[in-house]
Parts: C-alpha cells; sequence; structure tokens
C-alpha cells in the first residue's frame, strides 16, 4: 500500500515523521479537544484519558496540548523517518512495546532513530495508550482541534497502515525526566456518580442497584460510549423526555434499562433520562475501561469539579 500523508499541507518539518504500518484496532490523533462548540452540536471530543495524554507531552517537551496518537488494545506499529532522533513517550495503559525488538518502559522518554520500528502489545491494565512525539503530528486544526471526534467525524480520520504523519518542528525544551511514576489503571474500577438530574425516573430499588450492584463494561463501546450490563434498571414513570444537554460522564437508561456510559465523543443532547454523571475527576478512568471490567458506581455529593457543560 502506498503512503497516504495525513496532511499534505504540511510544513517542511526537515524529514521528521511517521509512517503507520499498523494501527491496531483504533488509533487516532487526539488532543485536549474543541470545548465550546455545542451550540453547533459540536462535542468537545479530545484525549479519552487527559492526564495521561498531557503527561506524555511534558515527558518529551511539548505543549500540553499537542496532538498525540491515542490507540486502543494495542497493535500499533510504526516506523521513523527523520535525520536526526525523535523523541517520543508511552502513557496510559501500560502494554508490552518494543523499539527495534528492545523492550521499551512506560511513562518514561525515549529516542527513535530513523528507520526504526515500535511495536505494541495488547495493555495489561486499561484500554487506551498514547504515543506522544517531540514535536507532535502536523496536521490541520478543525475549530481549533486536531482531535478525531469518530461520532461527527470532525478532525482527522482515524489511522490506517500506510499513512505518514509529519511532525511539527519542537517548541519547547526537553524536561530531563527520566521517569514519571504513575500508577495502572486498575482491575475493577469504581467511579464516583452525582446523582440526577433524572434519577427521580427510577424506582428506589433500581436506583439503589446503580450504587449497588457490580456492573460490566461490554464490548459494545467505543469512545463515543460504553454499553454496561447488570441489573434492568426501571423507570417509575412513564413518558419520555424532550431531548436534554449531554455531558460527558452521562450514565443515560434507554428503554431495555442497560446504562450507557458516554464518553469524549458522546452525543450533546439525548432523549433517554439520565440518572447520574460520572464525577469530572474520574471521567478519564472511565476512558480506559476495557470489555469485560466490573465497574462499581459510588454516589458522591454536587462538586464545583463536576462539568456543567458538553
Amino acid at each position: 500500500m502506498s503512503a497516504r500523508a495525513v496532511n499534505a499541507g504540511a510544513v517542511s518539518t526537515g524529514g521528521r515523521r511517521l509512517e503507520i504500518l499498523a494501527p491496531g484496532p483504533l488509533t487516532t490523533l487526539q488532543d485536549l479537544g474543541r470545548p465550546g462548540w455545542a451550540h453547533l452540536g459540536v462535542t468537545a471530543s479530545g484525549a479519552a484519558d487527559p492526564p495521561s495524554l498531557t503527561l506524555g507531552n511534558r515527558l518529551v517537551g511539548n505543549p500540553e496540548n499537542t496532538p498525540a496518537l491515542e490507540t486502543t488494545f494495542g497493535g500499533l506499529r510504526v516506523r521513523t523517518r527523520a535525520r536526526g532522533v525523535v523523541y517520543a513517550a508511552l502513557t496510559g495503559a501500560p502494554c508490552p512495546a518494543r523499539l527495534d525488538g528492545v523492550r521499551l518502559g512506560m511513562n518514561a522518554p525515549f529516542a527513535m532513530a530513523d528507520g526504526q520500528l515500535l511495536e505494541l502489545g495488547v495493555p495489561t491494565a486499561g484500554l487506551r495508550t498514547y504515543l506522544a512525539v517531540r514535536g507532535g503530528p502536523d496536521v490541520p486544526a478543525t475549530l481549533g482541534s486536531r482531535s478525531a471526534d469518530l461520532l461527527s467525524g470532525l478532525g482527522p480520520p482515524p489511522l490506517s497502515a500506510g499513512d505518514v504523519l509529519p511532525l511539527a518542528p519542537p517548541t519547547g525544551t526537553l524536561p530531563g525526566v527520566d521517569l514519571a511514576p504513575r500508577a495502572d489503571p486498575p482491575r475493577d474500577f469504581v467511579l464516583r456518580v452525582v446523582p440526577g438530574p433524572r434519577d427521580d425516573w427510577f424506582d428506589r430499588g433500581s436506583v439503589a442497584a446503580l450504587y449497588g450492584e457490580v456492573w460490566e463494561a461490554t464490548s459494545r463501546g467505543n469512545r463515543v460510549a460504553v454499553r454496561l450490563a447488570g441489573p434492568t434498571l426501571v423507570r417509575a414513570r412513564e413518558g419520555e423526555l424532550p431531548a436534554e444537554g449531554m455531558v460527558r460522564g452521562a450514565l443515560q437508561v434507554p428503554p431495555n434499562g442497560q446504562p450507557i456510559l458516554f464518553l469524549a465523543d458522546h452525543p450533546v443532547t439525548g432523549g433517554y433520562p439520565v440518572i447520574g454523571v460520572v464525577h469530572a475527576a474520574d471521567l478519564a478512568l472511565a476512558g480506559q475501561l476495557p470489555p469485560g471490567a466490573a465497574v462499581r458506581f459510588r454516589k458522591t455529593h454536587r462538586s464545583p469539579l463536576i462539568r456543567t457543560a458538553p
């Protein structure tokens, strides 16, 4: 397959680029998103695990909002093309990683020379791994962001084998950090939830079940949402709601009674009742939910950290 430049109009970067040999199940470019466009029907999108994105960028001397590669469930294979070395870092879901067959560690910067092959295996915990590269991919911005939004189709498309990513010139200095110790995602997830706004649409037993039972993250998930499996949540009232604004972390309950947890590429409106909203401090953890993971919800009180807009 012939190489396809993701950004054919990019300025010269001195020959620094990444060749995508295999994207794995899904690899997209993500930064911190495009907030402020919900009134036009555009969600913020951005990295599913923002702290992992920003950590990777700091490790290679990039501004925190520099786009990086977000890969889902490993499988990414990338070859470097550069006249000098390219500094990079892997963060997020820990996975076996090798550079020309030599094992790499997580949360630590490393150098890639021309022609070297980087390969990522399946994560040992969590779901999404981030590859931050010094300078960052040089791709056009859409509404102020270089994030791929899978629901709307805005931003660069998901990466494919044969794609070529030109790299922008570095703008910052390397921090001189060898390692940034960070805990791995858990095996069993506990997410704090602020009740409502429509928890009164469900009977008391169902509200209790939300917080008292163990839920399973099913394989029917992507960057838009994760469908959960567990006890059926039963409504206490009939009828339907008019479309309401949706936020990242909303637990929307369709007629089948199985909650849907909205993630980064969620729709900005929805017509099913929202029984609760995941606390803003736990949204990055929700973005690492792998299929089959056990999920427990814990009721918490409203906090200034809760996001009030999509």
